[in-house]
């Protein structure tokens, strides 16, 4: 079917086809049943009148013959009134059946051969009967036996034909039937089979282009990023497509120059904010003369928010640079153990603030990763970093290896704190988003895990969660292991 057509047009289509199959086969079956009324109406006119009027004739000329014999050895005018009504029942018959004829049926010569034979013996023999009945003459009977003898062989022959006729009818008719229920039955299974073909080939036609529509607004709300759909037929689900796909292209131009926005932004202000850092820092150093006390804490103050400011802006131009394959990797092999080791080390001052037992389960015998170290460190760093962030005091951290997949090294890291809604769990990786829940209390402008995200993915790895709420949350990735995908090898992505 052309993929041209709209969606109604299709249906149409499909439609008028299963019509058409419908009305062709009762069509036929409109034929046969004409057929069959017609063979029905020669039997009841044509053939059952011949065989009951054959029926009755016989039985006329049977009795004309016993009466005829009876009258010669009785000669009792009885009997010859006997003969005449049996001639009269067997005319009568014969003109019934020959009035078939004059209807447009088609008569055995038989018939022909008795009425023309009966016609000119009457006509000859009429008088005389007549005047043997006036004169009250016994003389002889006006059908001689011979003409009787040979009208009921004649007469015998007609209803053997008539018979055949019968048969065949009967014959023709029972194939009739059986070609209507066939015809019935072949029409029926090819509009079943057409409407089948129908419904999947429209299911199909309609099914495929959503669960590519589905496929890519969940990649677009899930990874911020979409592949183009293929646009299959130039209907309305064609179209719907093809506004996707704008949509999906200015999306990815609006973050595009938002991101380069953010990192023009975050270069621009950073040059001031490092001469601001540097001059709180020279004035808290009294290198220009003696501060008070009071004065100094609010350097202090003013010392930390800038630092803050500070990070803040790492973290935006991070993100700006670590888009999904922007990102540039000198990968070689990584020490699992003691890239963990280090990343334990340096956290451990924020854990104990809080009184966080960070617990290490990775074995020194692990298989080394293949990537970038500062990348997967920074990865490690994140993970630990936010778990630590989300526990309560005096809680552990457990950083473990979850086994080898496909030549992928996994790695779990666990908490036990408030947990993640199964709402906000789809969305924790976007960027800039934030769960309501934290958003009043906990800093943070949501690159985090976003970043985290692009390095795993930039690694050939794939990162999600568990979690449940009130029991922690269990954050899982997966990184190349070196030994498999070749060691001491580096590689440029």
């Amino acid at each position: 079917m052309d993929p041209s057509y709209g969606i109604t047009g299709k249906l149409l289509i499909w439609f008028f086809a299963i019509v058409t199959i419908f009305y062709s086969t009762i069509l036929l079956l409109y034929l046969n049943f004409q057929q069959v009324v017609t063979i029905s109406e020669r039997l009841v006119n044509k053939n059952y009148a011949i065989s009951d009027n054959s029926k009755k004739m016989l039985e006329s000329l049977l009795s004309m013959e016993e009466n005829e014999k009876k009258y010669r050895l009785l000669r009792k005018p009885d009997y010859l009134d006997f003969f005449t009504d049996a001639r009269r029942e067997f005319e009568i018959s014969l003109r019934k059946i020959m009035a078939l004829e004059k209807q447009g049926q088609i008569l055995s010569p038989h018939w022909q051969n008795i009425y023309k034979t009966y016609q000119g013996f009457a006509d000859q023999k009429a008088a005389q009967v007549k005047g043997q009945n006036s004169n009250q003459k016994t003389g002889e009977i006006w059908i001689p036996e011979n003409v009787l003898n040979e009208w009921i062989g004649s007469i015998s022959g007609a209803i053997r034909e008539n018979q055949m006729q019968v048969k065949e009818a009967t014959r023709e008719l029972n194939q009739r039937g059986r070609m209507s229920a066939k015809n019935a039955l072949i029409g029926l299974a090819i509009s079943s089979f057409v409407g089948l073909l129908g419904v999947i080939y429209l299911a199909y036609s309609i099914i495929r282009p959503l669960r590519e529509l589905m496929r890519g607004i969940r990649s677009i709300s899930k990874d911020r990023k979409s592949i183009p759909l293929k646009i299959h037929s130039k209907d309305e689900l064609g179209e719907l497509a093809t506004a996707f796909n704008e949509m999906a292209e200015r999306l990815r131009q609006e973050e595009r120059l938002r991101s380069d926005f953010i990192s023009m932004l975050s270069h621009e202000i950073r040059t001031p904010l490092t001469s601001i850092r540097e001059s709180v820092n020279m004035v808290g150093e009294e290198v220009m003369g003696p501060i008070t006390a009071r004065q100094h804490k609010f350097l202090e103050i003013a010392g930390s928010e800038i630092g803050r400011i500070c990070d803040l802006l790492n973290h935006l131009m991070q993100a700006s640079r670590l888009e999904p394959g922007a990102l540039k990797l000198n990968r070689e092999p990584v020490d699992s153990y003691s890239l963990v080791s280090t990343c334990i080390d340096s956290l451990k001052p924020l854990a104990a603030a809080k009184k966080i037992s960070l617990l290490s389960e990775i074995p020194a015998s692990t298989p080394d990763v293949l990537g970038d170290p500062q990348y997967i460190q920074q990865v490690f760093l994140n993970l630990i970093g936010n778990a630590i962030k989300f526990s309560d005091f005096q809680a552990n951290v457990w950083i473990r290896v979850g086994g080898q997949n496909s030549n992928m090294l996994i790695f779990h890291v666990i908490d036990n704190g408030p947990g993640i809604l199964d709402k906000d769990q789809t969305k924790l990786f976007n960027k800039f988003y934030r769960a309501p829940a934290v958003r009043d209390h906990l800093d943070g402008v949501g690159l985090g895990l976003s970043i985290t995200k692009n390095i795993v993915e930039a690694h050939g790895g794939t990162i999600g969660v568990q979690s449940e709420v009130g029991k922690g949350s269990t954050f899982i990735f997966s990184l190349p292991v070196a030994t498999v995908a070749g060691s001491g090898e580096q590689q440029s992505n």
